[in-house]
């Protein structure tokens, strides 16, 4: 098995950045930083309502995937996004769920327009 991101194909490649995504949270945070320059984690804390160490854990995720930086000064640690194409795909990922949303809205509309069944008792 392929060790490095190198040696794998791109799909692959790929599927780890979405695992890395695959959280509520961890879409909250990157959401946050968007928005901002740079956080620091008691900000994070405050704006998700996660514990020390659950904001912790995420971050790492996040760290290990490369979609944050962190960087330490004084005694506070700022993260920020390793890339503006991150806050790029969240925007694109929001259109893509308004899109089917409103196509299941339509879908759930035109259930009103299929003939009524008779059933037999």
């Amino acid at each position: 098995m392929p060790s490095s991101n190198a040696e794998r194909p791109l799909y692959e490649v790929k599927a780890g950045l979405f695992k890395g995504l695959s959280h509520p949270f961890r879409i909250r945070i990157l959401e946050l930083l968007s928005a901002s320059d740079e956080l620091t984690v008691g900000a994070l804390q405050e704006e998700t309502g996660l514990e020390s160490s659950h904001l912790s854990q995420h971050l790492s995720v996040l760290r290990r995937h490369r979609l944050v930086e962190s960087e330490r000064r004084a005694s506070h640690v700022y993260y920020r996004l390793s890339s503006r194409t991150i806050a790029d795909l969240l925007v694109v990922a929001r259109q893509l769920l308004g899109e089917v949303m409103a196509a299941e809205r339509d879908r759930a509309d035109g259930v009103g327009e299929l003939p009524t069944l008779q059933v037999r008792r």
